[in-house]
């Protein structure tokens, strides 16, 4: 260095308790309580010591000693059988490494509240997971900086730089479950999405969308229906769907859930599965293979990619590096007795 040169800068190191309540002019106790997620601090003086954690870190004595024996998974809903294949895969890891399972239900909210986070930073879990479900930009951060690490897994939205998620390939399987209708002979193939906010659902559609251009069969808005999800969506878009005057011949509902929806409006129209109405579904739950006649359906590994998740977590929480930060794994069309070539 000549002597012209000025030393660089040494990075701001993250600070303790002590200097963290000097700043904010409170006591040592009332950050501590911020940290832990103590519920009993006004709100005002909450967000001031939150505004400086984010804008300085925070500084443990020690580092995670405090850390519990758990792994907390955040669900956007606990209906049905997806969140059952999720935990299953959670579980298989977590007790490899004796770690108990907390769950949380956001009952269909799009992200968890104020209440959820302060009970996981009381908890001071090992590790995160939030399944089909974001956090907002300040609980990731309160989480950071606390040094509990999160992965997304089936992630509602765009995880963001740096954010460790596992999904599955949703574009290929909407090709292949489309494609597979298309091979068969249909060409009036209608969707029943997910709700626009979930990355799976445009994803999926666009998989649909991309197979009929590839095979020149144009795309009709009107054999396209907005779903969410759940089974009474499902059924209200089927209904509005047979109801046209040119009816779909075949439906691909963008899960499982949805479909069962399908076979219920196709019933109550006296319409036989696949005679006069081809279905497929997306997720391939353990049940659509009992339905009559079976589902044929993408499957999307649920159980696999939860057990990835925490695997990641796991990593993350003994301070390793992940060789990557976003996981797609593949999916498969399952072909059933739900599909067939058109009657017309």
């Amino acid at each position: 260095m000549t002597a012209t040169e000025e030393p660089s800068a040494a990075p701001p190191q993250p600070l303790t308790i002590t200097q963290l309540a000097e700043l904010a002019g409170v006591s040592t106790a009332t950050v501590s309580k911020v940290v832990n997620g103590r519920s009993e601090v006004a709100p005002e003086t909450r967000a001031l010591v939150e505004g400086l954690i984010r804008r300085h870190g925070y500084r443990r004595q020690r580092r995670r000693v405090n850390a519990s024996a758990l792994v907390e998974v955040v669900f956007h809903a606990l209906d049905g059988d997806y969140p059952i294949e999720m935990i299953k895969g959670v579980d298989q890891v977590a007790r490899e490494h004796h770690l108990a399972v907390v769950i949380s239900d956001m009952h269909q909210r799009s992200g968890p509240g104020h209440g959820w986070i302060e009970g996981v930073l009381s908890r001071r879990p090992s590790g995160v997971i939030a399944v089909f479900s974001g956090l907002t930009e300040e609980q990731r951060d309160q989480l950071v900086t606390r040094d509990i690490p999160i992965v997304l897994l089936d992630p509602s939205g765009d995880p963001g730089p740096g954010v460790p998620s596992v999904g599955a390939g949703n574009w290929s399987g909407g090709l292949s479950a489309t494609r597979h209708l298309i091979d068969l002979g249909h060409r009036r193939i209608a969707v029943i999405t997910g709700p626009d906010w979930a990355l799976s659902s445009r994803a999926r559609l666009d998989g649909y969308r991309t197979a009929l251009d590839l095979a020149g069969v144009p795309v009709d808005p009107e054999l396209i229906g907005s779903g969410d999800f759940v089974i009474e969506g499902g059924l209200a878009q089927a209904h509005r769907l047979l109801r046209l005057p040119d009816p779909p011949t075949a439906i691909f509902a963008c899960n499982d859930g949805q479909a069962v929806g399908v076979y219920r409006a196709a019933y109550e129209l006296g319409l036989r599965i696949p005679g006069d109405l081809s279905v497929v579904g997306f997720d391939d739950l353990p049940s659509v293979q009992w339905a009559v006649p079976p589902l044929t359906t993408v499957r999307q590994p649920l159980t696999e990619m939860a057990a990835k998740a925490t695997t990641m977590l796991m990593k993350l929480a003994q301070g390793e590096p992940l060789p990557q930060t976003r996981v797609e794994l593949g999916t498969e069309l399952i072909v059933r007795a739900s599909t067939a070539p058109p009657s017309r």
